[in-house]
């Protein structure tokens, strides 16, 4: 072969290499790709009533959420703020610390109340499948996209 020949075929399979990872990047997107709801909808085989229901359990969620989060923003600026103070540091830091460790434990008690409600709405025979979910709750949350910190 000639090294006009060579290349010519070192393209085409470099070609087909990267339609092929294409291809494979674009339909190998699974469980990591899919949100929370939808995972939750489809291994609990939830019925359209049931997703209404649902879907109404997550506004509520995602309100106690935002709110909880919003004061966690506010009280971690006000301690921060503390940084340019000279009076009384020490007590004004441990009360708003204190106060994000409450607001982070209604966090974690709003997340588990909002399990046992998505358990409410399932029938006697979603159970085993509710118990299931129950096992991955971590990785299937833990593979959501989180904001980039600076």
């Amino acid at each position: 072969m000639n090294k006009i020949k060579v290349l010519q075929f070192a393209i085409i399979v470099l070609i087909i290499l990267n339609i092929g990872l294409v291809c494979f990047i674009f339909f190998s997107k699974g469980n990591g790709e899919r949100m929370p709801r939808e995972i939750v909808i489809e291994k609990l085989h939830f019925n359209k009533n049931q997703i209404v229901k649902y879907d109404r359990t997550i506004k509520n969620h995602q309100k106690n959420i935002r709110k909880l989060d919003d004061s966690i923003r506010k009280t971690k600026n006000n301690l921060y703020l503390l940084l340019n103070s000279e009076n009384n540091i020490e007590l004004k830091k441990d009360s708003l610390i204190q106060n994000l460790s409450s607001f982070q434990q209604q966090i974690e008690t709003t997340h588990f109340n909002h399990f046992l409600e998505i358990k409410s709405i399932c029938n006697q025979e979603q159970l085993a499948d509710y118990e299931e979910l129950t096992t991955e709750l971590s990785k299937i949350f833990s593979n959501r996209k989180k904001p980039k910190h600076e």
